[in-house]
């Protein structure tokens, strides 16, 4: 194919190409404003661009629309993270700050935080959608940082330590930070949580020291005149 075949191709040909992806970041925007069940798939097209039945050429109902958002926008991260651990040589008292890192930087600092909130605010009314994310989302997320705590006991950097539970005490305060964001923060400056720089580094700071192997315990040197 001609490399500028694309750009001369017609535009309602590359419009209806893009449309699933339009629809999509037309549905994370109302999502993350208004919750689950506020967000109406008429607004979505309207902000898409598109017709109610446009939008049903691509996906069935909400829920579907929501899965397609999360497995379009935050799975893939997830998937990134989990490469990246796997390629890594750095120590896992590295690791694991670089990790907390990232993940505020791609999820926690940005508009995908608001998912979070949504799905702690409507699980209950929405069951389906709560499990839905839990599966996709939640389960991979934790055996990520669980993986990485493991990498650090085996190689001997981290000390024993109940791995599952340790990987949930490790994320619920960055989830806690990104949550508050997308609500305490959005209405004053009396009301907005510490800076996010202090609360990673307070955290990694935190983390480590409860992690780390105690160093290995000195024979004491002979006294003097000790004879061997």
């Amino acid at each position: 194919m001609h490399p500028d075949s694309d750009s001369k191709a017609p535009r309602w040909g590359r419009r209806k190409e893009s449309r699933p992806a339009e629809l999509m970041a037309a549905a994370l925007d109302l999502f993350v404003e208004r919750g689950f069940a506020a967000t109406r798939l008429d607004e979505v097209a309207a902000r898409a661009g598109v017709s109610k039945g446009t939008l049903y050429l691509y996906f069935s109902s909400k829920e579907d629309l929501f899965k397609a958002v999360v497995r379009e926008t935050i799975v893939p991260m997830i998937h990134e993270y989990q490469r990246n651990v796997e390629q890594s040589d750095l120590p896992s008292d590295q690791l694991l700050p670089a990790l907390f890192r990232r993940w505020w930087e791609m999820f926690g600092a940005t508009k995908l935080a608001g998912i979070a909130k949504l799905i702690m605010a409507e699980a209950g009314n929405f069951p389906e959608v709560a499990e839905f994310f839990h599966t996709e989302v939640i389960e991979p997320n934790g055996a990520l940082i669980a993986a990485v705590i493991q990498r650090g006991i085996r190689r001997g950097e981290f000390r024993a330590v109940d791995v599952e539970a340790m990987s949930h005490l490790l994320m619920a305060p960055l989830v806690l930070k990104a949550i508050w964001a997308h609500s305490f923060d959005c209405l004053c400056e009396k009301t907005s949580g510490l800076d996010a720089e202090r609360i990673l580094t307070a955290h990694a700071d935190a983390a480590l020291a409860a992690l780390r192997a105690p160093a290995p315990a000195t024979a004491p040197a002979p006294s003097k005149g000790s004879r061997s």
